[in-house]
């Protein structure tokens, strides 16, 4: 059954114990490791107690057409924007990854484990497991990595948020329409772009993955969905909106809450698919969503304390 209360407003969550922040100069120490190309292992800032002793380090990592975190000058920009920074101040260690933005799953899943290893090997934590939080299509990449490349003993949990696990009809429309009829993967082809992540989230292919790709059960899965109804989506996103809305219901204009439901589900969140990364394009005058980031902090610690509990 979900549970609801991690849906609804994160008040509850910051009167409890509020997000700790630290000294300035601490901050400018993230910020330096923020704006850093490779992606890498980031500690919580001194001072801060950790989430907990059996608390494994997070692996953020990023859906379709993603990036790690980089800069052009002063000029910085984070896919999971301020999430990292609220997760952080909450005490979690954890790994960004960057993996191929296009790529089909079985390539991005590969990346994925390289770095995962690399980063625990690098900061003497080989042995640990660790806690994946992965959005949109990372959630796929996470579980073919945990099921297929050996990872299974190497995570203790998943929790992806809003990740089309049965694939996704705006893909199906994409793929047929702009991929086929309009030539579009023949020109791909022609620039040497690998884009197989559009036929990968098809429904059809989603199918066929789960039925490959079983859970692991010596990992926890959990999943977050996301929909917003149509006058609260971005205006370029009305289309797929409706797409994805005739197809298969409640939607955050790209997944449906029936696809991104998988494992144990923590409930739905109040935002469109961009804004699950605090990107927000939509103006909220009428019980506004707000940053996204202590949606994540509440469902992140929910899991921990799963973690931290043992076996059912």
């Amino acid at each position: 059954m979900p549970d609801n209360h991690l849906a609804a407003s994160p008040k509850a969550m910051i009167t409890r114990g509020g997000l700790s922040h630290g000294t300035g100069k601490s901050a400018k120490n993230l910020i330096r490791i923020r704006f850093g190309m490779q992606p890498g292992l980031r500690r919580p800032d001194a001072g801060i107690a950790m989430g907990g002793a059996d608390t494994p380090p997070l692996v953020l990592h990023h859906g379709v057409c993603g990036f790690g975190d980089f800069q052009i000058g002063r000029l910085s920009l984070a896919y999971f924007q301020g999430i990292d920074r609220a997760l952080l101040d909450r005490g979690f260690s954890m790994i960004n990854t960057r993996v191929h933005p296009t790529a089909g799953i079985a390539t991005r899943a590969m990346q994925l484990k390289e770095q995962v290893l690399a980063n625990l090997d690098r900061n003497g934590m080989s042995g640990q497991r660790v806690l994946i939080v992965a959005h949109s299509m990372g959630g796929l990449d996470a579980r073919y990595m945990i099921s297929k490349l050996g990872m299974a003993d190497h995570v203790a949990a998943l929790l992806t948020v809003t990740t089309p696990h049965r694939g996704s009809p705006y893909a199906d429309w994409i793929v047929r329409n702009v991929g086929r009829r309009l030539r579009g993967f023949r020109l791909m082809d022609f620039l040497k772009i690998d884009v197989q992540a559009a036929n990968d989230l098809t429904t059809s292919a989603c199918r066929r993955f789960n039925e490959e790709v079983p859970d692991s059960p010596s990992a926890k899965y959990f999943s977050i969905s996301a929909a917003r109804p149509r006058h609260l989506v971005p205006a370029f996103a009305l289309h797929c909106h409706k797409i994805v809305s005739d197809a298969e219901g409640d939607n955050d204009s790209l997944v449906s809450v029936k696809s991104s439901t998988w494992g144990t589900h923590l409930g739905v969140w109040p935002a469109d698919h961009w804004h699950t990364i605090n990107k927000r394009f939509v103006v909220e005058l009428k019980n506004p969503t707000g940053d996204i980031a202590p949606y994540y902090v509440r469902a992140v610690e929910h899991v921990a304390v799963a973690l931290n509990a043992g076996p059912e």
